[in-house]
């Protein structure tokens, strides 16, 4: 059982959430892991339109005329009820989620709208992950900035991998190479090098990004995809991964998406193994 931080290296954009979402569904389909993955985002949670469309909420018709239905909190604000209460266990986790693969892949949402009773849900996450850590195969953390330094500083070390996730951007790269001087997590050997939205026309190619930082495996990588980016705005990731397993053929311009998803899968399952003997 594994905790996965996946973190920016900077502030930029540099598709971590996208990133996550395609390795987290390849590995679900390829391993017989039970994943899951807790994003903690205060704002609208892009990781949702990947997976589920959105769905209007139904009017309920009572004796007193229309009222709106009340729905089950999922996600870390109801979460949030049972760990102020103390009940807090590994396997009450999986009833705030919300299933893509049944018994394979899981989300746990993160919080758009602060509790009314002041609760700092940022503060929560280092027991949520801990107690998802004993319940699950793979907890993915979709680690974002407005996550307090504390918190965030108990996740990554807790963390069994850290994926540091850049841009192509010279500054980007830069920025990565002046931090590492600084920062022991970012020269751990937790650590992994993703870009994501990668390009690999461009003259800042893995090999090259590599080679300029110093570093002994290639970084790893997630393309940018047409067929992707549209699916992560339609709820179509499961499907589209699950097309490409079927019909996928080597010629195919999307087979290079797939093997460096694949190849960044690959890597973090070995980093996680390599460790774990080394322990």
């Amino acid at each position: 059982m594994s905790v996965v931080t996946f973190y920016n290296s900077s502030v930029e954009q540099t598709g971590k959430t996208m990133s996550i979402a395609a390795i987290a569904t390849y590995m679900a389909i390829e391993h017989n892991y039970r994943i899951l993955v807790i994003s903690t985002t205060n704002k609208e949670d892009p990781i949702k339109r990947c997976f589920w469309e959105e769905k209007k909420k139904k009017k309920n018709l009572g004796i007193f005329g229309p009222n709106t239905a009340l729905e089950v909190e999922t996600g870390v604000e109801g979460l949030a009820r049972v760990i102020r209460s103390n009940k807090i266990t590994p396997d009450i986790i999986t009833n705030y989620t919300k299933v893509v693969f049944t018994d394979r892949f899981e989300i746990l949402l993160g919080c758009e709208i602060p509790p009314s009773d002041g609760t700092v849900i940022e503060t929560l996450y280092p027991n949520i992950i801990k107690a998802a850590n004993q319940y699950y195969d793979l907890v993915f953390v979709d680690l974002d900035e407005n996550v307090d330094e504390d918190s965030k500083k108990e996740i990554i070390h807790d963390s069994d991998v850290i994926v540091i996730n850049m841009s192509q951007r010279l500054r980007s790269i830069n920025k990565f190479k002046e931090n590492k001087e600084k920062n022991q997590h970012l020269a751990s050997k937790k650590a992994v090098i993703l870009i994501g939205r990668y390009d690999k026309f461009s003259k800042y190619n893995a090999k090259n990004i590599s080679r300029y930082l110093g570093e002994k495996n290639q970084v790893l990588t997630i393309p940018y995809n047409t067929l992707f980016f549209e699916a992560t705005e339609e709820a179509g990731v499961p499907d589209l991964f699950l097309r490409f397993r079927k019909t996928l053929d080597p010629e195919d311009r999307n087979a290079f998406f797939i093997e460096e998803v694949k190849r960044a899968s690959e890597n973090i399952v070995y980093r996680l193994q390599d460790l774990q003997m080394k322990m």
